[in-house]
């Protein structure tokens, strides 16, 4: 099995992607902390791990809150031995409001949430990352095609990408690789409850994918298997952007 042993941090690990990347990290072998703002739902995925005989522990946390983000990092070197192998940094938010009309705190919580927790994560957990590790941040193709009022959203993943080009490089000498996943449309509640799909004015066109599809191209990459790839986004959205106009 890939991850056998390997240490990995997952955040947004309750629901959605996060949560099929805890399921798949832990049947390939892994021990899981399960990272997510939602205490309930974290736990709930640390059970499900557990009851097929996996490795997971659960870790309350606001992803865009340093203290409580490098206690996360924390409770995973003390439980797990010192090291940390593998960090997905899946956790997000979207907000549906034009620019002109958001609030200031409402953009900058989008901005801190989304890309405030990769670098609080990559910054925290990279010092704990032996040779061979790896990183995969999660962004989205609203990076390359958007619609209207999700602006932080977009603006956010846009800069997950970037971050992951440059912070690639500094972890060169390092041999820790980082890169991104971009999804298309996904099964997960953030497309469900998303009121722009709801209403019509954002048309999902084209195939809907399943989170395990996500988790399996994340794996993918924190495995030993994308040993050569490092510093590179992956579109994972069954062929959308093709679609786009």
């Amino acid at each position: 099995m890939r991850f056998t042993n390997k240490v990995c941090i997952v955040t947004g690990g309750g629901s959605g992607i996060g949560r099929a990347t805890c399921l798949l990290l832990a049947a390939e072998g892994a021990r899981v902390v399960v990272a997510d703002l939602n205490g309930t739902a974290a736990q709930s995925t640390v059970d499900e791990i557990n009851a097929a005989k996996g490795q997971a522990i659960a870790a309350q946390v606001d992803v865009g809150n340093s203290a409580e983000v490098q206690a996360v990092v924390a409770k995973a070197v003390a439980a797990y031995g010192g090291s940390i192998d593998v960090v997905v940094n899946d956790a997000g938010m979207m907000t549906f409001t034009p620019i002109v009309d958001i609030a200031e705190a409402d953009f900058f919580r989008v901005i801190t949430t989304n890309l405030g927790s990769v670098f609080y994560f990559c910054k925290y957990a990279a010092p704990h990352m032996p040779p061979g590790s790896a990183i995969v941040n999660v962004s989205s193709v609203h990076a390359y095609e958007t619609t209207a009022n999700v602006v932080p959203y977009a603006s956010s993943k846009g800069a997950i990408e970037a971050f992951t080009r440059g912070f690639s490089i500094e972890m060169t000498a390092r041999q820790i690789r980082i890169n991104c996943v971009a999804p298309g449309a996904v099964d997960t509640p953030m497309l469900r409850n998303n009121p722009n799909v709801e209403s019509g004015a954002e048309k999902v066109t084209g195939a809907i994918g399943k989170p395990e599809d996500l988790a399996a191209a994340i794996c993918f990459l924190a495995s030993d298997d994308a040993r050569f790839v490092n510093g590179t986004t992956l579109i994972v959205d069954g062929g959308r952007l093709a679609t786009l106009p």
